[in-house]
């Protein structure tokens, strides 16, 4: 069925089998910090996964396992060869771009060779997406620095996928972030820039588009008509414009607009208080709302960051194909040492499995 030939830690495997639309992609992440040693933790089933990464570094990070779990790093030939592959078994997809010296990147310090790295999983991840080849993916966690000293003009996973994601010839469509767990989902108005730029991007335009995202993108998890709370700005949504008048003459206006089109947008809300209000917990604490539109990064991230790292998920709203990450960093504290946690990436995982269906419903 298959033939393999041993190679530095991994096999090359050839198969004649057909490919399945199920099948899901990882991208390896920064290949000094956790991520290629979290997929490894967690690896499922070999015939449903496929690493986009470099074998040697997943070869590496599998040898950090207790042998008794170790699965066994095989290189794809093609895609269909994951259906030869057993359930022990770890198909990785190697991307054009990868550095050839890769692997002499330091454990657990910013590289520019794990930056490019990096890109190019991603850029062949979204190719396969886009062409069918994988249902939607996970991608473990880049470096943001270390994407910038590889020349990479964008600061975060979501930027480079909204860019890499559009179609040739045609201005990138408009993306969100969501960060999710069991009990809280927050959307992001604006994302990876200063505060300052934050509050100067808030505007009609860009909160009205974020509530269309998210009330699209909400049938996704089985809601067709969301409750989707609106945070304010400022202190106390602005006190009617004693702290700040952004919610009287531009996110107010923008829940309006939305909610002639048929969105049920809430608010705008007092943001200390809103996402305890969201928070749904039952059965003492059912939530009041689907979903929160906050303005900002942190104004969105810690509430759902301060109930649990090991369960949220980040997700990108408005792509043509389904993308989740762990709700964490590279940890480069913890990168080689054996000990990183794969829950979030689990829970990215079985979610991007449940927005895959949901498509297909």
């Amino acid at each position: 069925m298959f033939m393999s030939r041993p190679h530095e830690g991994y096999s090359l495997v050839t198969a004649s089998a057909p490919t399945t639309t199920d099948l899901m992609a990882v991208t390896m992440g920064d290949a000094c910090g956790i991520g290629p040693e979290i997929i490894a933790r967690w690896w499922p089933d070999g015939r449903q996964w496929v690493v986009v990464g470099c074998p040697r570094v997943m070869a590496r990070a599998v040898s950090w396992m207790p042998p008794d779990r170790r699965p066994t790093v095989r290189v794809l030939s093609a895609l269909r060869d994951v259906q030869a592959l057993a359930e022990s078994e770890l198909g990785v997809w190697v991307p054009p771009g990868l550095p050839d010296d890769l692997l002499d990147a330091p454990v657990g310090r910013v590289d520019e060779r794990a930056g490019r790295a990096a890109a190019a999983c991603i850029r062949e991840a979204v190719r396969l997406a886009q062409v069918g080849e994988v249902a939607g993916m996970v991608t473990a966690p880049l470096h943001k620095e270390a994407l910038a000293m590889a020349g990479e003009p964008y600061p975060g996973h979501t930027e480079l996928l909204q860019a890499e994601g559009s179609p040739a010839g045609h201005p990138p469509a408009p993306v969100r972030m969501m960060l999710a767990n069991d009990q809280l989902k927050t959307v992001l108005v604006t994302i990876h820039v200063s505060l300052r730029q934050a509050i100067e991007q808030v505007t009609f335009d860009s909160v009205l588009e974020t509530l269309r995202i998210t009330h699209r993108s909400a049938a996704l998890w089985g809601q067709s008509r969301p409750r989707i709370a609106v945070a304010g700005l400022n202190p106390h949504a602005g006190e009617g414009g004693l702290f700040g008048d952004e919610e009287l003459h531009i996110i107010g206006p923008a829940i309006e607009a939305a909610r002639r089109e048929g969105i049920e947008a809430i608010g705008p809300l007092a943001p200390d208080t809103v996402f305890m209000r969201a928070r749904h917990a039952p059965p003492e604490h059912p939530g009041e709302f689907d979903v929160v539109v906050a303005m900002y990064h942190d104004q969105g991230l810690i509430p759902v960051k301060y109930l649990g790292l090991d369960q949220g998920v980040n997700v990108t709203l408005g792509l043509p194909f389904v993308r989740t990450s762990p709700d964490h960093g590279t940890a480069f504290d913890l990168a080689g040492s054996g000990r990183a946690d794969p829950s979030s990436l689990a829970a990215a995982a079985n979610m991007a499995r449940a927005l895959v269906a949901g498509r297909k419903a």
